[in-house]
């Protein structure tokens, strides 16, 4: 014949004299070598706990209660959870939450066994970031590898290019042509010229050579930018006002790499700003001296800005807030401003928009 303390374990029911809280659950709970503790299924009190639960969640706020103590490990007290993975507020460690029904002297328990599994998501979360810096690595190889491709096919149709705009200019010379064609013809060959210079320095960076640093104009690097990108502007009805400040000390830098940072921080500006209405479109560059002696240069727009969540990612590789974009402009400008011993840096305008900056050295003080 079975005892009956043998056919009430059985049954899923610890039977004794006992009762739910005493020395003698709390003695089983010990037993177990995970945190495990025992609450009442009806007032979802806690009835006993083991030394294990005491020390890794007996702190935690609402560690009495069932449904107190799950909401602090779900998140209503900063914890975080994925399903029934849980990351304890405090102490950081991630558990695996397990619940069993059982009855101790007719006392509805739920018992819950909290397994520490901060090793495992450790691993996890380690593996993830490698397998997305191989990812990363993989892409950037293939942009370089697609920028090197461009820079080369792109090189000869340049060259072609000036060489028929310089041929146009003596002709025009010569046959003493309106003036107004000559200038076309001119800023048509000052452009192609920059573009070779442009695609002369991808290539240069995509080889890995060393960028040429020297001192270098500010006011002279923001007039090219500009006239860049002149036309453009005038179709956005767009006005741009410099505040450069009186005698700016020149910076050191590598000019056209620089003039590519201004240039894309200038040109997303403009789209920023495409669905303003024209009468509110405005676009500031600002250049000063900061607090720590680096010239900081500031590109403010009146576009509609960005939210938390977007500035936080802004920076990151291949997160674009554009349909057609490929993400990458940024974080190329922040890799470019980094070696520059600078920072690339974005803050809400007051009263709506954005501004990003970036801080360079000057000959003086560069490391």
């Amino acid at each position: 014949m079975t005892p009956p303390r043998a056919a009430a374990r059985r049954a899923g029911t610890i039977a004794g004299p006992d009762p739910a809280g005493s020395a003698g659950l709390t003695a089983v709970l010990d037993a177990v070598p995970f945190a495990c503790a025992a609450f009442d299924r009806r007032t979802g009190a806690l009835q006993a706990a083991n030394a294990r639960f005491q020390g890794d969640l007996g702190t935690l706020p609402g560690h009495a209660q069932r449904d107190a103590l799950l909401a602090t490990l779900h998140g209503d007290l900063t914890g975080e959870a994925r399903g029934d993975e849980v990351r304890a507020p405090g102490s950081g460690r991630w558990y695996a939450l397990h619940w069993r029904d059982l009855d101790v002297d007719d006392v509805p328990l739920a018992l819950l066994t909290a397994v520490d599994i901060s090793e495992r998501i450790e691993t996890l979360d380690s593996h993830k970031s490698q397998q997305e810096k191989l990812l990363f690595t993989s892409r950037m190889m293939s942009v370089g590898e697609m920028a090197a491709t461009l820079a080369h096919e792109l090189n000869q149709p340049l060259a072609a290019i000036v060489n028929y705009l310089n041929g146009s200019l003596r002709l025009v010379e010569q046959a003493g042509g309106p003036v107004q064609v000559e200038r076309a013809l001119t800023a048509a060959r000052t452009q192609a010229e920059h573009a070779a210079a442009v695609i002369a320095r991808v290539r240069e960076f995509v080889r890995a050579r060393e960028p040429r640093r020297d001192a270098q104009d500010l006011p002279l690097i923001v007039d090219t930018v500009l006239e860049l990108l002149r036309l453009e502007a005038e179709r956005q009805q767009l006005r741009i006002e410099l505040a450069l400040a009186p005698a700016l000390p020149q910076v050191y830098a590598d000019r056209v790499m620089v003039e590519q940072v201004l240039l894309n921080l200038v040109k997303n500006a403009i789209e920023a700003m495409r669905e303003v209405p024209a009468a509110q479109r405005g676009l500031r560059i600002e250049a000063r001296v900061n607090l720590d002696d680096e010239i900081e240069v500031r590109v403010c727009d009146r576009g509609p800005g960005l939210s938390q969540a977007q500035s936080e990612q802004l920076f990151s590789p291949f997160y674009t807030t554009k349909s057609d974009g490929l993400g990458i402009g940024l974080a190329i400008c922040r890799s470019i401003i980094e070696y520059h011993e600078g920072r690339l840096f974005f803050e809400a305008r007051d009263g709506g928009g954005s501004v990003f900056g970036f801080t360079l050295p000057t000959p003086d003080r560069r490391l």
